[in-house]
């Protein structure tokens, strides 16, 4: 925050936010939902560039638009409703959460290059520093989070 005094611009020392940049979606499974979700995304992530002046490596930026791809494709797949994409962002991460409204948990199978399909969670896995699952009263929800360079990377 900055305090502006008779013209005289005073920095504050609180110049970055506080709370994450949160955003959310909501999709009903219509043909270009996951196409719509990945500009969702690409717009978040110039957002948290612009809002917490986040540094984001060109290889965590096309990481996030494939787990966002992934992940709502598995949820419009897979459900038989409505899904929900929410993103937080801080200056050192990405969290990609999927709701959707089926309870039966993803798996994630063993590393088959003949295997046809179902790779998602597994491309997740790769790109995510943690990726959990968990029901909710509505469903489940999938979370992945990404870190926004190497150097963060745990």
């Amino acid at each position: 925050m900055i305090d502006h005094l008779d013209g005289a611009v005073i920095p504050t020392g609180f110049d970055v936010p506080v709370e994450p940049l949160r955003r959310a979606a909501h999709y009903t499974g219509e043909q270009g939902c996951i196409a719509e979700a990945r500009s969702f995304a690409a717009l978040f992530l110039d957002q948290l560039r612009t809002e917490w002046c986040a540094r984001i490596d060109e290889r965590v930026d096309g990481a996030v638009l494939l787990v966002v791809s992934e992940l709502i494709t598995n949820a419009d797949r897979h459900s038989n409703g409505p899904y929900i994409l929410e993103l937080v962002g801080t200056d050192t991460a990405v969290t990609v959460s999927v709701y959707d409204s089926s309870s039966a948990l993803p798996r994630i199978f063993p590393r088959d290059p003949e295997r046809i399909g179902r790779h998602g969670l597994e491309i997740v896995h790769a790109l995510a520093e943690q990726v959990s699952v968990e029901r909710v009263p509505v469903g489940k929800r999938v979370r992945a989070v990404l870190p926004l360079s190497e150097a963060t990377r745990g």
